[in-house]
């Protein structure tokens, strides 16, 4: 077995957290049978955790920061955690995400990350390899989180219509993601779009992308491919995305129509009687 000693707690997040869980633990004079029995999970599970074996979840580490005391400084390291769980190559662009102040978007195959539910992001992850797939889904969640903040960024997502046809974790799965969609028809700060079939060739077919802007820093676009991410300043590719954005959102069905077609797709592709 891994002995905590042997790690180095600088080496990752994970090795960090483990360490002062297993610091905080010993002060409080607690075993790991004990702490388990307090926040009810088994003392294995503890270990497991603090040899960085095993990554925590954001529950956990709140019972565990009340059991211990420790005023919220294990969910604070939670967050470093949860967010080393996603791609190397995407976690630069998570920071930069979680401070801006508008985000738009076209995606051309996926319900884009912000609104995705917890089983089409598991069905999503899942797809390659499953892999840590409970942590990764759990980072993608932990992402939306931005939402719910005090001050939610302006969220545009347009997406296109083949969107909602490619079944991703099969009927029950894309029923109720496309629930989820219409379950933001209540938020000013979020405005979902659908780009329709018969709009035919549109200012998106090179790809999806992502507008980012902030409020002292200079915006940014996003694009990714299989295995990397790629974020510029340049100012002429920015206004090249702006252009093609503002010639999808025109090409898009309001808002409004959008809800329409969602929930029309939902029952007729994927209700109880398809």
């Amino acid at each position: 077995m891994t002995n905590i000693r042997e790690l180095d707690p600088g080496s990752s997040p994970l090795a960090y957290y483990g360490a002062e869980l297993r610091r905080m633990r010993e002060d409080a004079g607690l075993t790991l049978q004990q702490l388990g029995g307090i926040v009810f999970c088994t003392g294995s599970l503890i270990g497991q955790i603090e040899t960085a074996r095993k990554a925590p979840t954001r529950q956990i580490t709140e019972r565990l920061d009340a059991a211990l005391g420790t005023g919220g400084a294990l969910l604070r390291l939670w967050k470093l955690v949860s967010r080393s769980q996603l791609p190397y190559w995407f976690q630069p662009y998570a920071e930069i995400e979680a401070i801006a102040t508008s985000i738009a978007t076209f995606q051309a195959q996926l319900v884009h990350g912000l609104l995705q539910t917890e089983e089409y992001a598991r069905a999503v992850l899942g797809a390659v390899t499953q892999d840590r797939l409970a942590e990764r889904v759990e980072a993608r969640m932990e992402r939306q989180r931005i939402l719910d903040r005090a001050n939610p960024p302006l969220v545009w997502i347009i997406l296109d219509e083949a969107v909602l046809h490619r079944p991703i974790g099969g009927r029950e799965v894309m029923r109720g993601q496309l629930a989820h969609l219409l379950s933001f028809r209540e938020r000013e700060d979020v405005n979902v779009q659908i780009l329709p079939f018969e709009g035919g060739a549109h200012a998106g077919l090179m790809g999806s992308f992502t507008l980012l802007r902030f409020e002292e820093e200079p915006d940014i676009v996003y694009t990714e491919d299989y295995d990397r991410g790629h974020m510029t300043f340049n100012p002429a590719n920015m206004r090249d995305r702006s252009l093609r954005y503002d010639l999808l959102q025109a090409s898009a069905l309001p808002v409004e129509d959008s809800a329409k077609l969602i929930a029309q797709v939902m029952e007729e592709r994927y209700g109880e009687h398809p």
